[in-house]
């Protein structure tokens, strides 16, 4: 059913046994998203996904590198600039985003800067357009997902950008994300399972699940990582609650791993059923299961 601010629709999740949470915001305002996961939480009845905790984190970029950072995972160098500032030391080449949007909204080809001069024009208008903006230094490499569903890692997923146009940096923009049929999507093909050495992939793994129990990921969620040329994991995003249509990603690595769609949405609400939603998150990453290929 249809989400609004006026809360209409709360009456009708009283009377429910299970809400399937699909909420990405309300009026194109993403936070709003958390706010929907707090407001099931108060009423008590079973929600799929995320906690409204684990939301805010993951939502706010800066907050979510402080948190992973203190755990010692691997982030790249971040920094928020105040009133246009940044440290002239800051490593280039740069991605420019905004702090608190996901989905790649406001991430296109003039995100990624090699120039002092490119990077203060580019937070300049990133800050006009979504207020807050985040800088991070840019990682080339391998960019790989790794899906995770309750208490099972899925096989990994890598994007293939050898079709991206020439020029172009290789990163899922808006535009590959959502313009179907665009040069950047037709240019940045998913790889499921992804191609890669056992103890790479087992280093992936580790770390990306250590994220997930970091911002106490629950039901399902993306971590997206890069892997650089020396081999070494960074952490780019950690998504609960990605998109799950049936030709997502998260949905083709289920496909991966031997489950149907149908299984896949079953698990889901599964797990919002169990129990186990009001435990606490496993802290040791090896925890989690990891469903092997054919």
């Amino acid at each position: 059913m249809p989400v609004q601010r006026d809360l209409r629709w709360l009456s009708a999740v009283r009377r429910a046994d299970l809400v399937f949470n699909l909420c990405e915001g309300i009026g194109g305002i993403s936070h709003y998203e958390t706010l929907v996961a707090a407001t099931l939480e108060l009423t008590g009845v079973p929600f799929t996904g995320a906690g409204a905790w684990t939301i805010t984190v993951c939502h706010n970029k800066p907050l979510v590198n402080a948190l992973l950072a203190s755990r010692g995972l691997p982030v790249p160098p971040w920094h928020v600039p105040q009133d246009g500032r940044i440290p002239q030391n800051f490593p280039l080449p740069a991605i420019v985003k905004p702090a608190a949007e996901d989905a790649s909204v406001g991430i296109d080809q003039r995100s990624v800067v090699t120039t002092r001069r490119a990077l203060r024009e580019r937070v300049e208008a990133l800050a006009g357009q979504f207020g807050e903006v985040m800088v991070q230094q840019y990682i080339p490499g391998r960019e790989i997902a790794v899906g995770i569903v309750g208490d099972t890692v899925l096989p990994l997923s890598e994007i293939d950008f050898s079709e991206m146009p020439a020029g172009a940096w290789p990163i899922l923009s808006f535009d590959a994300k959502w313009r179907a049929g665009s040069p950047e999507d037709l240019g940045s093909r998913p790889v499921c399972p992804a191609k890669l050495h056992p103890a790479l992939a087992r280093r992936i793994r580790s770390v990306a699940v250590a994220a997930w129990n970091a911002v106490r990921g629950y039901g399902y969620g993306r971590v997206d990582l890069r892997v650089d040329r020396a081999g070494r994991p960074w952490i780019l995003e950690v998504n609960p609650d990605p998109d799950i249509s049936d030709d997502a990603g998260l949905s083709r690595m289920a496909q991966a791993a031997g489950w149907s769609y149908e299984e896949l949405i079953f698990k889901i609400a599964e797990l919002a059923l169990s129990a186990e939603r009001r435990r606490s998150v496993p802290e040791e990453a090896g925890q989690l299961d990891e469903v092997r290929t054919a």
